[in-house]
């Protein structure tokens, strides 16, 4: 066990190195266990000026300063060993020019910098062929570095950029490391920023009222993407200025709606604890937007027109205006009345808004407004066969509804003019538009339209499928509501627009999980090895023990005892004769005997093992410490524990491409285990965890002797 304290309000190029490497020795050594914590000053012993601590054991603690942690870092890679021992001169060369990255004035740091462009100008990593601690370090130090970071983000050192990138790119726990430093220098900030976001933006007009809305379309289940709108309409209305939420239904296309939808998405928003102040629908204006259509063809702010698609928008594309641009108004209301009565005639017809031919902004030339659709309504029935487009309506019932602050994703900013226009056109209440970056995850879609043909394909169980982006599915998988809120109020209403890692994500969960997950165990069926443990009392008995050793409240489990249990093939593998190891709630055994196949055409299988009961050994000596299940003395139960991959093969879908070429054909892996008696009583979305393999949620309990069926929750180090 070790402990590196950190002073998390000092440089941050001087701790993120150590912390680093640290995080490193966690995630790649299965006997590293370094207990990272920090402490809320800028030096942990002024006298010394100390920022960085390492107590390995019994060994006298290492010091690392303002100017870095080279010594913590070397002892370290001496005791979790990272490869690249052959170039160990040159990686402690690197260790010690990290200091060159610490200093905060660019004069210092941008020779240090130029030099490191010019080292990388042929190479992957800074030392060798693959990653080492000189790369993390040098990493580490120009991350916490505000003034290298930006030199780097310029993109004028390519070299140094590039190498960046692959770093931080292919090893996605390093986003975590960084994050929790950064969690801890804002912890004085308030709520929201604690979170991890500024929520200061100052919203205009406020004094007058804050009225905001939600406007999802009924035409499928909330994702995490609509979350992120929900949750800042619903934070700015009701935290930020005690204002007023709406939550209106933008049910404008009859193709694509149900009721279905919009029952979910009212009881999704009242899961994440979304209260909206009224609830209302487009279709309640059907009328007066009718109105104002009419309106607009008669002062000549929209005609009719009924060229085909394809030419609208090659016409809309190149500039040119429409033959029917300057039809007389009788004609373009009589065409608007063939529209309402859905007539063949009045299929074959749009409207659209007057605009512009050639504006440079696209979004401005001529939109349509109003489209024909014979389809009834889920609400209105038969009653209309036009519909407004999204466009034309939002601003107006915006307006009518006393919305003063329109919050919009980053993608409807060329739309904005438009929005205006429209308000100016029919002299309506002006609304402030405020634009924030939507949320977007790698190898994740979050197209309705193309989650809709995942579920139309079969691709996936449906729109709660644990591998979708849904509130829905990734709670099936077992995210938990208070940790999607606080990663999701985490990223604030920034503009930038970032490819986000699911990393994150599950590491907040875990945050929430993993003090109140019982905990179980579980052996898989495979290959499990029976172990004859000589010492153990003959007759099977079972003793109470905690269900979690830090939680008391969650009270007891019974674990049985016996001479024979079962143990895993993965830690019998790991055995050597005569080597003690630890029982977990039991105590140490001596390996005996180890019994394998004598097969020559296959890997060597450990087929049974002789132990010997040692319980006066000392578990805090033993390096091993294992999982076992007693075939005695209980019914062990069958589980079925299944994991899952990505949909997408792809991190960044682009337009251009097709779907279809990057779907990963393998997604689902399921694996039969043996789990403790006290999994009979679990029910259907228990949050459990399996000690050594991971965290589970129940999507199907244990009933009539068939298997339960638990979903492994991922806990950021996987991203999955």
């Amino acid at each position: 066990m070790a402990i590196l304290n950190i002073a998390s309000k000092a440089n941050q190029a001087a701790l993120l190195p150590a912390l680093l490497v640290a995080s490193y020795a966690n995630e790649s050594n299965t006997n590293a266990s370094i207990d990272i914590k920090f402490q809320e000053v800028e030096l942990l012993d002024p006298n010394k000026e100390t920022t960085l601590e390492l107590i390995l054991g019994s060994e006298n603690p290492t010091y690392g300063s303002v100017h870095g942690g080279d010594e913590i870092i070397s002892s370290l890679w001496k005791a979790y060993p990272f490869g690249g021992e052959k170039h160990q001169g040159l990686i402690f060369e690197w260790l010690k020019r990290t200091e060159r990255f610490v200093p905060t004035d660019f004069k210092s740091v941008e020779g240090p910098l130029l030099e490191l462009d010019s080292h990388l100008t042929l190479r992957s990593y800074v030392v060798g062929y693959i990653l080492t601690i000189s790369d993390l370090s040098v990493w580490g130090a120009i991350r916490g570095n505000k003034v290298a970071y930006a030199a780097i983000k310029k993109g004028s050192m390519p070299n140094v950029s590039r190498w960046f990138k692959f770093v931080e790119e292919t090893n996605p726990w390093i986003a975590t490391a960084v994050q929790a430093l950064n969690a801890q220098a804002q912890e004085k900030k308030s709520a929201k920023s604690k979170e991890g976001a500024s929520y200061d933006i100052a919203l205009p007009d406020t004094e007058k009222g804050v009225v905001t809305r939600f406007p999802p379309e009924p035409s499928g289940y909330l994702h995490i993407g609509h979350v992120k709108a929900a949750l800042l309409n619903d934070y700015f209305a009701h935290e930020k200025y005690s204002g007023t939420m709406l939550c209106r239904f933008d049910d404008t296309n009859p193709s694509k709606e149900k009721e279905e939808y919009q029952d979910a998405i009212i009881e999704d928003l009242a899961l994440m604890g979304i209260t909206p102040d009224k609830i209302s629908y487009t279709s309640d204006y059907f009328e007066e937007l009718y109105q104002y259509c009419v309106r607009m063809l008669k002062e000549g702010k929209a005609y009719s027109d009924d060229t085909e698609q394809i030419t609208m928008r090659e016409e809309r594309m190149d500039g040119v205006a429409s033959k029917r641009r300057d039809a007389s108004v009788e004609e373009n209301l009589t065409h608007f009345e063939e529209m309402k009565k859905g007539t063949q005639e009045g299929l074959r017809w749009c409207v659209r808004a007057k605009i512009s031919v050639d504006n440079p902004n696209k979004a401005m030339r001529d939109p349509v407004i109003y489209r024909c659709n014979p389809l009834p309504h889920h609400r209105t029935g038969d009653k209309w066969k036009i519909y407004p487009t999204y466009d034309f309506c939002c601003p107006i019932v915006d307006s009518m509804e006393g919305v003063t602050h329109a919050l919009r994703t980053i993608e409807y900013r060329d739309r904005n003019p438009q929005y205006d226009w429209m308000l100016n056109a029919l002299h309506l209440r002006k609304v402030h538009i405020w634009d924030f970056a939507r949320l977007n995850f790698i190898r994740t879609l979050l197209s309705k339209r193309k989650l809709t043909k995942f579920v139309d394909q079969g691709a996936v169980w449906g729109w709660d499928d644990p591998r979708f982006p849904t509130i829905r599915g990734i709670r099936r998988r077992g995210m938990t509501i208070g940790a999607l809120r606080e990663f999701i109020l985490k990223q604030g209403p920034s503009r930038n627009i970032v490819n986000l890692d699911w990393t994150l994500f599950w590491a907040t969960n875990k945050k929430y999980i993993d003090p109140v997950a019982p905990r179980h165990t579980a052996i898989l069926t495979e290959n499990a090895v029976e172990a004859n443990v000589k010492g153990a009392r003959l007759a099977p008995y079972t003793e109470d023990k905690p269900k979690h050793g830090k939680n008391p409240d969650l009270g007891t489990k019974k674990v049985a005892y016996s001479p024979v249990i079962l143990i895993s093939q993965e830690d019998a593998q790991s055995f050597s004769v005569d080597e003690e190891i630890t029982l977990m709630n039991w105590g140490n055994a001596i390996v005996r005997h180890i019994h394998t196949s004598i097969n020559p055409f296959s890997h060597k299988k450990v087929t049974s093992l002789d132990l010997d009961l040692h319980l006066q050994g000392d578990v805090k000596k033993t390096d091993k410490k294992v999982t076992w299940l007693s075939t005695e003395g209980q019914s062990l139960i069958p589980v079925e524990l299944v994991d899952f991959d990505f949909l997408i093969t792809k991190d960044k879908i682009e337009e251009e491409d097709n779907v279809d070429d990057f779907l990963n054909p393998h997604t689902e892996i399921r694996t039969e285990a043996l789990a403790d008696c006290n999994v009979a009583e679990l029910k259907v979305d228990d949050v459990i965890q399996f000690e050594r393999v991971g965290y589970f949620r129940v999507d199907k309990a244990f009933a009539h002797g068939e298997p339960a069926v638990l979903f492994q929750i991922p806990t950021g180090k996987t991203g999955k």
